[in-house]
């Protein structure tokens, strides 16, 4: 094996994590000694030891001499755990191979200068592609202190999310539902609008054979129009966030959060102030489920970073007929938000397809 292969062993480590470790990035780390694995490691949860530590303790005196690898680059800092290049170096490891470095500010690049200050060769770039890759909301979150947006739709082959008559259930398989939900199982957070909360009084969480975390349930909800009976207030699953603007009723605020739903008024109902406010809040990844209207928002305001599509072949047909994304819409062909499509799956009886917004938009 070399550099690479045991790099791509890290990197499925770290996968394995995925939906587990935010606000951290998903690490994954191997040591290896004399051609042989004496140590693998995960970070599994923030404020829990990281991947270079599990590693190491599993490697044991075998670390000596050995190289470690590491998806990330190792932490400088004292945050909730020790120094991870102090402990690389205090093992007494001779080579560290790092596939990415670390955004952090509290990090960049001060970790690999930490490493080679002390005499340890570095080895940095392998696999740099699919690591960068694997923790996109992670860099996006400490760029823009804003949470990655992925929309998510379902819709007939001819765009349509419902009949004429406003019925829509079920478009999609239910292959296609439980894929939405591992979605949601990763994300910190789902969002949709007061019009799908009085619509399909939805409870927005995770179902999945084998269980699964549940996201923070974010409604947007300009006048407090959220029902008190509704399964986001009263089932008590997860946490409800409802969004909401000063006009909204003081009383029915105090009423929603004697079900012990947080209630935060916002300055405007812009898309840019709601994600503000929640990358403030700790929400490093936003699954958006809305409807025509909350989709056309975040389009306009040009704030997904993701799309999920799933489309079932069938057709409704109907000018009246909704379709995925609504709102005003752009004028000009050239405003059109840019995609690169990433994957093109099927997905029990439906296509899935995946794209992300073109870099510069």
């Amino acid at each position: 094996m070399n550099d690479q292969d045991y790099m791509k062993l890290a990197l499925q480590l770290a996968e394995s994590t995925r939906g587990q470790t935010s606000p951290n990035p998903m690490v994954g780390s191997v040591v290896v000694k004399d051609g042989a694995i004496v140590g693998v490691g995960a970070h599994l949860k923030a404020g829990e030891g990281h991947a270079e530590v599990q590693a190491l303790k599993m490697a044991g005196e075998k670390a000596r001499g050995g190289t470690i690898y590491v998806t990330l680059e190792p932490c400088s800092h004292y945050g909730k755990t020790p120094p991870c290049a102090d402990l690389i170096i205090e093992q007494g490891l001779k080579r560290v191979v790092v596939a990415t470095g670390d955004p952090n500010p509290a990090v960049a690049g001060r970790g690999l200068d930490k490493l080679r200050q002390a005499g340890l060769e570095v080895v940095f770039g392998i696999c740099q592609e699919e690591a960068d890759a694997l923790n996109e909301v992670f860099f996006h979150y400490m760029k823009n202190a804003t949470p990655f947006v992925t929309l998510k739709s379902a819709t007939t082959l001819d765009g349509k999310t419902a009949t004429t008559t406003g019925k829509s259930k079920w478009i999609t398989s239910p292959a296609a539902r439980e894929d939405t939900h591992r979605y949601r199982h990763t994300h910190d957070a789902i969002l949709v609008g007061i019009g799908t909360v009085l619509a399909d009084n939805p409870s927005l969480t995770t179902r999945l054979p084998n269980g699964g975390k549940n996201p923070i349930r974010v409604v947007l909800d300009r006048t407090l129009r959220t029902p008190l009976d509704t399964k986001l207030v009263t089932d008590q699953e997860a946490p409800t966030w409802i969004l909401t603007t000063e006009q909204a009723s003081k009383e029915k605020q105090e009423a929603l959060e004697q079900f012990g739903v947080e209630v935060v008024r916002l300055p405007d109902d812009s898309i840019q102030t709601v994600l503000q406010v929640l990358g403030s809040k700790g929400v490093t990844s936003l699954f958006v489920e809305g409807g025509a209207e909350v989709n056309g928002s975040f389009l306009k305001a040009r704030a997904i970073n993701q799309i999920i599509m799933y489309m079932a072949p069938k057709l409704f047909g109907g000018n009246g007929a909704l379709t995925a994304i609504g709102g005003e819409g752009f004028l000009e062909v050239d405003e059109a938000l840019q995609l690169d499509i990433i994957e093109v799956t099927t997905i029990g009886a439906d296509i899935k397809v995946v794209a992300k917004v073109k870099e510069g938009e």
